[in-house]
């Protein structure tokens, strides 16, 4: 589904077509897409550990609909591999693409079909990222620096609750802690609009902002790991997607935390996951905001999520680093660090006073 937005300019927003969320419902792909008028061949992408939890379920049940498919592994989501899978989307003259796995098994998905022009379908086996409904796509380039980059929002998402309840708790924690980030991401636009008259769209960023509160209201069903829980996650993430989609950038879902985050992987050899690093972040720029930081960092701890440098893995003084290096990542973006960003008294104190570090 795609609307257009008339104005000096128009962006275009694209929403999924058709969305199933529910215990079991993984074998209901191949009836989905024909549902969705999707034609022969299929590419299918998944990891390596994920195409034994649903990557080859999924080429089953497509072929058992008639699909001739093809299969596909992928190891990390660089701009390597999604040159890889487009030559390979040609070559085996493939209609659509699965991304069943991870967000970086969907990212790379989502960019090559996008670049090839067919449909993408996003089968999500963990609730770690809000990739799986999304336009965008994150890609790590040469230099090991993630970039944001515009592709399509998947025609349709299958998230089976059955397959994301097996993942590592630590996968879901940090979708928790990815959607929670979304407090102070807002924060940043709204900020952004007041100081520089960026555009700001309310209706998105509410959007992103309802599923923040969500998931801190929630925490302690979240934390039982059932089904109650997981769909609250997951249909929060599908918002912050959605969020991005009608705002027709990252700026909702993506603001000094995740510049903090994207430090950190730059400057640091062992590194947390997105969403932990994220939600370590937000705690630091919710206390730079004057939001509520205390109950951010409540929730992270509720779910199981990191809020201190120790509990990520990495040394305090790369943490205070990255804080430093922040604003640089992309400076087009203003958030609370400021043009010029923070010194490194300034980051020692204010990851000292939130206890990320001792």
């Amino acid at each position: 589904m795609s609307f257009y937005i008339m104005a000096q300019n128009f962006h275009r927003i694209q929403l999924p077509r058709e969305v199933l969320i529910g215990q079991g419902i993984l074998d209901r792909i191949g009836n989905v897409c024909v549902q969705l008028s999707l034609e022969a061949p299929a590419l299918v992408l998944s990891g390596f550990h994920t195409q034994d939890v649903a990557g080859k379920r999924v080429v089953s049940t497509l072929e058992t609909q008639g699909y001739k498919t093809a299969f596909t592994l992928l190891e990390g989501s660089t701009l390597k591999q999604v040159a890889n899978v487009t030559a390979t989307i040609k070559n085996t003259s493939s209609k659509f693409v699965l991304g069943v796995g991870g967000g970086a098994v969907i990212d790379v998905a989502k960019l090559a079909s996008f670049y090839e022009g067919v449909p993408f379908i996003s089968v999500p086996t963990a609730a770690s990222h809000d990739g799986i409904s999304s336009d965008r796509a994150s890609i790590s380039n040469s230099e090991k620096k993630p970039i944001s980059v515009s592709a399509q929002a998947p025609l349709g998402i299958i998230a089976d609750t059955d397959i994301v309840s097996q993942s590592p708790w630590r996968l879901t924690a940090s979708g928790c802690g990815d959607i929670i980030a979304k407090y102070t991401a807002v924060g940043d636009w709204e900020l952004a609009h007041k100081i520089r008259g960026e555009y700001y769209g309310e209706y998105a960023s509410n959007l992103a902002l309802m599923s923040s509160k969500l998931i801190m209201k929630n925490a302690r069903t979240i934390r039982l790991n059932r089904a109650e829980g997981l769909r609250i996650i997951l249909e929060a993430l599908l918002s912050c997607g959605v969020a991005m989609s009608i705002a027709g950038s990252s700026r909702p879902c993506s603001g000094s935390e995740h510049l903090f985050s994207h430090a950190l992987t730059l400057i640091s050899q062992k590194t947390a996951m997105h969403g932990e690093q994220c939600g370590v972040g937000a705690i630091m720029m919710a206390y730079l905001q004057k939001r509520n930081w205390k109950l951010i960092r409540e929730t992270l701890k509720i779910v199981g999520a990191p809020v201190t440098s120790e509990e990520l893995g990495i040394d305090p003084e790369l943490i205070v680093e990255a804080l430093t290096l922040a604003h640089k990542i992309r400076p087009e973006r203003y958030t609370i660090l400021g043009s010029d960003g923070l010194t490194v008294n300034a980051a020692k104190n204010l990851a000292r006073i939130t206890g990320v570090i001792n």
